[in-house]
């Protein structure tokens, strides 16, 4: 099925929306993700709902068919593997990667992907600790929670960001919040609910509740 643009970016909007565990998506909140009219979303849903890829119930809102999330699917698997390779072999930051892999993602061929993915020697994550999908769709799990779950005292390592922009990332960089580094929670201010992090590196940083609630941790017990 021949996909434009446009329609690939919608229905990995939709995918991404869910992840909520909404059941449905509604079209506001697509609007919002795609920074455009509600109308435009509105013509948008109909045309992938005539193509089988969307279940769209007015006033409900709009989820993805098997077809259309199997099809999101393959779109965030290009994405991550892209991610991995600019980051990893062409050593471009974190923070740069994000907009480059959103170009490259959209190009149709599967041989190149699988052949990306076999050279990356199959990820399981990508470098913002977001998991890939293998080429069954499949994804790895783990177990992880936001910093602001943690409690004094309570350790853990850094395994991914909720948020993918540049500016975020590069003050996590500046802080030394790195992907694999061990932190644990040294106090947390009752005004603001920010922490003091102790970093392995030997380091103490002040974080924002903005950042404890964009930041997953894998808990050390």
């Amino acid at each position: 099925m021949h996909l434009t643009v446009s329609e690939e970016n919608y229905l990995k909007a939709i995918f991404k929306l869910s992840q909520s565990g909404a059941r449905r998506i509604s079209t506001n909140a697509i609007a919002k993700e795609m920074e455009t009219a509600a109308a435009s979303v509105t013509d948008m849903i109909q045309r992938l709902a005539e193509k089988g890829l969307v279940d769209y119930q007015r006033y409900k809102g709009s989820k993805l068919s098997p077809a259309g999330h199997r099809q999101a699917t393959r779109l965030v698997r290009k994405h991550r593997l892209w991610e991995v390779f600019l980051h990893d072999v062409l050593n471009f930051g974190w923070d740069e990667i994000h907009d480059i892999a959103e170009q490259l993602e959209h190009v149709k061929s599967n041989e190149l992907t699988d052949r990306l993915d076999r050279f990356l020697g199959f990820p399981k994550f990508d470098p913002h600790g977001d998991p890939i999908p293998n080429a069954n769709g499949s994804f790895t799990l783990r177990n992880q929670t936001e910093l602001s779950k943690l409690k004094v005292g309570q350790k853990g390592v850094i395994v991914g960001v909720k948020q993918h922009e540049p500016d975020f990332l590069k003050l996590l960089e500046n802080q030394n919040l790195l992907l694999g580094n061990t932190i644990s929670v040294r106090a947390i201010h009752e005004f603001d609910l920010s922490m003091d992090i102790d970093i392995e590196s030997g380091s103490t940083t002040s974080v924002s509740r903005h950042v404890t609630r964009n930041l997953f941790i894998k808990p050390i017990i």
